[in-house]
Parts: structure tokens; C-alpha cells; sequence
């Protein structure tokens, strides 16, 4: 019972602060953990139960999208797919002991670049943006983390268009969507069918994201320091960060 409810506070709260500003990964993974999951499987639930967020906020934001930079859209979604599927794989056959010894780094990088996303992003949206080639493989990287590791996901693609040389931020944002809820798709059935989904907790999990993705979203508009609320967020990565390191 104990653990229904620390899954499904921290399902709502991770649904909530991904409607609003992002980060809901460095809650929900940690109490996946925190319950007895194995770090891979809870890797690859909290990739599953982030899944209705993406495509929610992927459909709020679908009459912004377009593709901008030197690659149309088609291709990037195939890039995402591909990108998906080679993370997951390496997850697939990562062990839960080297995982653990790499949970602390990614969390460190996840919440520095969400830490500097405010600076990052304006300094990079609209620039010259990269070449085809570059662009190519700035897209791959990100999304074979995101297919390993989703935390963070969301402000390292934002920071990948940036590069690719995007302008619209909506269309960023819907695009970021678009292919966060892709990859995570392709990343989360191949983890399913290697057996790496805790499916009693991915249902509880996925339930309250849900429900604290929609009042999250219901309340984004009315609440007007962001900078204190992404403020919280880098000090729960933080504290995680130390939390991991420590184990």
C-alpha cells in the first residue's frame, strides 16, 4: 500500500511539473527505484509512463509544428525512431550495476541542461544552425539518450533544434513533443518485449501522471514565477544527483 501511494504521489507530481515546466523524470525514476525496481526496469517504466504527457502536449501544441533547418520533417522522425531503438537496445544490455554506476553522471548532465535551458535556448534558437551533417547527428544523440535515458529529454532536444537552427519556439516545443512521445514509443516496446517493464507499477505510475499532467496543464497558466519552479526542480535533480553518487 505503501508503495501504490509513493508511486502515485510521485506520478502526479511528475505529470504536473512535465506540464508545466519539465522534469518529472527526476521524481518518477527515483521512486521506481526507491520501491525495489531494478534501476534498467525502472529506466525503461518511467519511458513508458511518460508516454501520454508527450502525445498530450504534442496535440495542444499541433497547429505550430514545422520543420525548420536543413532536415524535413519526415526524416526526423525516422532519425527518432532509429535514435530510439539503438538507446533501448543499449539499455537492453546494459547491467543494472553499470547502469547505477551511470544513473548519477546522467542525472548530473539532465539537470545542468535544464539548469541552463532559460540561457541556452535564446542564444541558440534562430542562429545559423548546423549543417545537414551536423544537424544528422545532433538529432541521433539526443534521441539514443532519450531511447536510454529519458530524464531531460525534452530541454536537450529543444537545445538540438536550437543548433539545427529553429526559430518558432512553439513549433519547437510541439515538434520536442512529437518526437519525445515517438522515441519513447519505440524505446518503450523494445523494452517491453525484453522483459524490462514493471507493469503493475507502470499502470499505478502512468494513472497519476496522467491525472497531474491534466491539472498540471489546467494550473500552467495561472502560475507566474516559472524561474522559483524550475528553481525546485534543479534542486530535486540536484538532491537526486547527490542521492545516487552516494549509493
Amino acid at each position: 500500500m505503501l508503495e501504490m501511494l509513493v508511486l502515485g504521489i510521485a506520478g502526479f507530481s511528475a505529470g504536473a511539473l512535465n506540464a508545466v515546466a519539465g522534469g518529472g523524470t527526476f521524481i518518477s525514476f527515483p521512486a521506481l527505484v526507491w520501491i525495489g525496481i531494478p534501476p534498467v526496469m525502472a529506466n525503461a517504466t518511467a519511458t513508458l509512463t511518460a508516454l501520454p504527457g508527450y502525445v498530450g502536449s504534442a496535440w495542444a501544441f499541433r497547429r505550430d509544428m514545422e520543420a525548420e533547418g536543413p532536415i524535413s520533417l519526415r526524416p526526423m522522425l525516422g532519425i527518432a525512431v532509429l535514435g530510439g531503438l539503438l538507446g533501448a537496445l543499449l539499455l537492453t544490455v546494459t547491467s543494472d550495476e553499470a547502469f547505477m554506476g551511470l544513473v548519477p553522471w546522467l542525472l548530473l548532465v539532465a539537470t545542468a541542461v535544464f539548469a541552463a535551458g532559460p540561457w541556452i535556448l535564446p542564444r541558440l534558437a534562430g542562429g545559423a544552425g548546423l549543417g545537414l551533417a551536423g544537424a544528422v547527428a545532433a538529432l541521433l544523440a539526443v534521441s539514443v539518450y532519450g531511447g536510454y535515458f529519458n530524464g531531460g529529454l525534452g530541454i536537450m532536444l529543444l537545445a538540438a533544434f536550437g543548433l539545427m537552427g529553429f526559430k518558432n519556439l512553439h513549433g519547437m516545443n510541439g515538434l520536442k513533443n512529437v518526437l519525445s512521445a515517438l522515441l519513447s514509443l519505440v524505446s518503450a516496446v523494445t523494452l517491453a518485449l525484453a522483459g524490462l517493464i514493471a507493469w503493475k507499477s507502470a499502470l499505478v505510475l502512468a494513472l497519476a501522471t496522467t491525472a497531474g499532467g491534466y491539472i498540471g496543464a489546467a494550473l500552467a497558466r495561472k502560475i507566474t514565477n516559472l524561474a522559483l519552479l524550475r528553481a525546485g526542480i534543479v534542486a530535486v535533480g540536484l538532491i537526486m544527483t547527490i542521492l545516487f553518487f552516494m549509493k
